[in-house]
């Protein structure tokens, strides 16, 4: 196999910063969604706050790389998650570096990896926690009652909270009784319809009564009639699982994620419908979603056990 040496533009030397914007380019050429963009530049920051200036190829150096991580995970305390999730963006723009541009001598994303994180356990609510999550929610203001319909909504289909935000009321189906995720707003850019069931369209067709005079295109608004963001959803949830004194497990969309997916597995739904509900490609990120209790499990061993089918019990 042939060596070719790797020799540096003739150009004028650029700076991380100017090849970060070139590789930002080719990524939105590429159709990423918005939020991911956004993502790219926020890693990039968090990169360039640790250090401090601007730097020059020759300074791009797996030993830098390398005290980042340190320093992300022994000065800054962050768990292995947030470091990874930052590590991967790097990573990619370390690549395209080296491998596209050549800006680089050095195959940085080789050596610098993302690190060891233990399997995400995300506890779910019970049903007793959610009705009192429920009960919790004031729904005789706007706020409130705007949480209550998101909460039905994300247990129900089971959406993310970066799908939820970008629902349009023109995706909602009264007749079908669905919602139809368009693929720019996803998280996997592929489109899908979620089921709703009664309970949850009727909840939606009041709130998109109340908020019709905003003749906005979307359906969770703001006072003023504007999308509300992410963070809103995650600090309303936050706060009303304090009032329903839900302290031993996180109150948020993620957790009503999971709960959602359990409680369709234990009310008798198949995993692989499941797995088209929740966008996911590979049955193994379903597995993870559904983590049933030690009760969950016994129930279950209680009502299908094997010696009850030989025995008919």
């Amino acid at each position: 196999m042939r060596k070719f040496s790797r020799k540096k533009s003739s150009a004028l030397p650029m700076t991380m910063s100017e090849m970060f914007e070139e590789f930002m380019l080719v990524k939105k050429g590429e159709g990423l969604a918005k939020r991911t963009i956004s993502e790219h530049y926020k890693h990039f920051e968090y990169f360039q706050t640790y250090v401090q200036r601007e730097l020059s190829a020759e300074e791009m150096t797996t030993e830098l790389f390398v005290g980042w991580i340190t320093f992300m995970i022994e000065e800054m305390d962050y768990v292995p998650a947030t470091v990874n999730i930052r590590v991967r963006t790097m990573r990619a723009f370390l690549r395209y570096c080296y491998e596209e541009k050549a800006w680089i001598n050095e195959p940085i994303h080789k050596r610098f990896k993302p690190i060891k994180a233990p399997l995400d356990v995300v506890e779910s609510l019970t049903p007793e926690e959610f009705r009192r999550l429920i009960g919790a929610i004031d729904d005789t203001s706007y706020t409130g009652f705007r949480t209550k319909v998101i909460t039905f909504v994300l247990l129900d289909t089971m959406v993310r909270v970066c799908e939820l935000v970008d629902i349009k009321r023109k995706n909602i189906d009264f007749k079908t009784l669905s919602i139809r995720l368009e693929a720019a707003d996803t998280k996997t850019r592929v489109g899908r319809i979620v089921p709703i069931s009664s309970r949850t369209a009727r909840l939606l067709s009041e709130y998109l009564k109340e908020t019709e005079d905003f003749a906005s295109d979307y359906v969770f608004l703001s006072y003023d009639g504007e999308p509300i963001t992410e963070h809103t959803v995650r600090d309303n949830l936050r706060t009303y699982g304090k009032v329903a004194r839900i302290t031993d497990k996180r109150v948020s969309p993620h957790t009503l994620r999971h709960t959602g997916a359990l409680f369709y597995i234990l009310n008798g739904g198949d995993p692989f419908s499941l797995q088209r509900i929740l966008g996911h490609s590979h049955m193994n990120m379903v597995r993870r979603y559904v983590q049933m209790t030690n009760m969950d499990v016994q129930n279950q061993h209680s009502l299908h056990s094997p010696l009850n089918y030989v025995f008919k019990k």
